[in-house]
């Protein structure tokens, strides 16, 4: 009997039991709604799980996380379903699903909220926008929160805020051996460091507490150039981005346009006085002469949409990513823009985050996530529809760009974009914290139950 035909087996045994013992459904290889339930963001992506828990509460997670064990399955979790490398299916093995534990509970008083596993990013924004407030979160929508925060958590309000995990103020963890176990930093404190940064190394995140933030004026909006613009432009962005002020943000794309041509759009949010923003964005838009300016008062959530626009629009893709930290963006604007104007498919794209402001003045030991000098971390994105178009090309692009990168990029890499073939920039992902989280992972997973997490680096 093949590994394959004895997980099978051990999976409808695993189903048969939590069927009797989870509120949530289980959904089996060959159940009709299988097909759907596995799908997740990028299609590349061909891992075909032996069954699903679609989990719908804390107690249910740890019967599959017990489930898993007792049946020598191996183990993922989904939340949002939107990394790239689709961690979230492992292939004959179980999937715990959050993604019907999606309820966000706010206090308004406290500026805190209660998030549950599986709820996405604009689930907080809305939940936190009713009440005047907004979460660190990242520019994508659709992205689990949670998967989002644990691996650390670019986002729109970096400089003031911080990153995502910076924001966890405690969470509910089911570990590998099937405890639920509250974090925080009186309870369990070396699992809350580990997991501010370290994934889902550690066990499943069913819940979290979440820091908000007063919304003051929120300005937010699209200024679009055409490609040919991209070199003037991005040497006096990074000149205005050497002095930009915490209530700003500017995020970086540079992809197709809605009439397919390439084209360099800068994401400004604004969070804090109104005339002085006013102002401010004046200024950066005074920069050049846009081709289109879409910015006025806009909520997080209106922001957010901006983005699931254009990720709808690409619905079916198939996606390759990789990363570079840049502690400069000057050396590589001709690199970068001779890159998206070569793009093997009008779905590729570059995009940055600028790392500044309140990030930067986090001792780099508070929490796992290790690199806090200022930086611009960069997604390389290849996208194509499966059109019989070579994958191997595409793919290449995306290399090609990543290796002409590296000799002016920082050591390491987010990890939230890396896979466990990233050895080198593995190494170097968590700074001064790498060692110290792999022997928290020995400690609370010695078994390796969830192997399927952001990869840590090598013991040896």
């Amino acid at each position: 009997m093949s590994i394959t035909e004895m997980r099978t087996s051990s999976a409808v045994s695993a189903a048969r039991e939590l069927r009797t013992v989870m509120q949530g459904r289980v959904v089996l290889r060959g159940d009709d709604d299988y097909a759907r339930m596995r799908q997740i963001w990028n299609r590349a992506v061909e891992n075909q799980p032996a069954l699903l828990a679609i989990c719908e509460t804390s107690v249910d997670v740890q019967a599959a996380v017990r489930a898993a064990r007792r049946y020598k399955l191996p183990l993922s979790v989904r939340c949002g379903g939107h990394d790239w490398a689709g961690r979230a299916l492992c292939a004959n093995g179980l999937v715990i699903d959050l993604t019907r534990m999606r309820e966000v509970v706010v206090d308004m008083h406290s500026r805190v909220a209660t998030v549950a596993g599986g709820a996405s990013s604009k689930d907080v924004a809305a939940a936190a926008g009713a009440h005047g407030l907004v979460a660190a979160l990242g520019n994508c929508g659709a992205v689990g929160m949670s998967g989002l925060t644990l691996g650390g958590g670019y986002g729109s309000l970096i400089g003031l805020c911080g990153l995502a995990a910076d924001n966890l103020l405690g969470a509910e963890v089911v570990l590998a051996d099937g405890r639920r176990v509250t974090t925080g930093p009186d309870e369990e404190p070396e699992l809350f460091w580990a997991i501010r940064g370290g994934g889902g190394n550690f066990g499943v995140v069913t819940s979290m507490r979440v820091q908000l933030h007063e919304i003051r004026h929120m300005i937010a909006g699209p200024i679009v150039y055409p490609l040919s613009e991209a070199e003037r432009m991005l040497h006096r962005y990074a000149a205005f981005a050497a002095a930009m002020p915490d209530e700003l943000d500017i995020t970086v794309g540079m992809t197709s346009g809605p009439d397919g041509r390439p084209m360099l759009m800068f994401l400004p949010l604004w969070n804090g006085d109104k005339q002085r923003g006013e102002r401010i964005i004046s200024d950066f838009q005074a920069l050049g002469t846009p081709q289109l300016v879409q910015v006025g008062p806009m909520t997080y959530a209106d922001m957010l949409a901006v983005f699931d626009a254009w990720i709808d629009a690409a619905d079916g893709c198939h996606w390759e990513t990789r990363t570079r930290s840049l502690p400069a963006l000057t050396p590589v604007i001709d690199v970068i823009t001779r890159a998206v104007a070569d793009r093997t498919s009008p779905y590729s794209m570059v995009n940055w985050h600028h790392f500044h402001g309140a990030a930067t003045r986090i001792p780099a030991e508070k929490i796992a996530f290790g690199l806090r000098q200022e930086h611009f971390m960069v997604e390389i994105i290849a996208g194509w529809k499966p059109d019989g178009s070579s994958a191997a090309a595409h793919r290449q692009w995306a290399q090609d760009l990543w290796e002409a990168l590296a000799p002016f990029a920082l050591p390491g890499g987010y990890a939230n974009f890396l896979t466990p073939h990233s050895r080198e920039q593995i190494k170097d992902a968590y700074g001064p914290n790498g060692a110290r989280l792999v022997a928290l992972k020995r400690r609370f997973d010695p078994d390796a139950v969830f192997a399927s997490a952001i990869p840590l680096p090598d013991e040896h």
